[in-house]
């Protein structure tokens, strides 16, 4: 037996016609998708206005957006890198390091006048 009998050649073409028909009613006229009109919320409505293209608002948040990107990574990103190398790996001494004044003792000579501390008075009020 060598090829389809009449009844599956019959099958076969009509499927393949129920196919193409299908296919056919798959595209979109220019008047699907019907959608019922959208509601917005108050919010979603001054988005919706906010966002629309050409809008005065939108152009300036853009710009500012633009603005603080370039500050930002041509700006304080090498400063800040720039600061942590000098900062610990150029500066003898670390900035924030403070350093203790020496103390100073009652007969201790002061470096910079030459002035001898003179000693401490006695308070008589002490109770020691």
């Amino acid at each position: 037996m060598s090829g389809y009998s009449p009844d599956e050649k019959l099958r076969l073409q009509q499927l393949r016609v129920l196919r193409r028909r299908w296919l056919r009613d798959q595209e979109l006229s220019e008047r699907e998708p019907v959608l019922p009109p959208r509601r917005l919320g108050p919010v979603a409505a001054f988005w919706e206005r906010f966002l629309r293209p050409g809008g005065l608002w939108r152009q300036q948040v853009f710009k500012a957006y633009q603005t603080g990107g370039f500050v930002l990574l041509r700006v304080l990103v090498p400063a800040w890198v720039i600061l942590y190398c000098l900062k610990y790996h150029v500066m003898k001494k670390p900035h924030g390091v403070v350093m203790a004044n020496p103390r100073v003792f009652p007969g201790d000579r002061i470096l910079e006048t030459g002035e001898i501390m003179p000693p401490l008075k006695e308070d008589p009020n002490e109770h020691h």
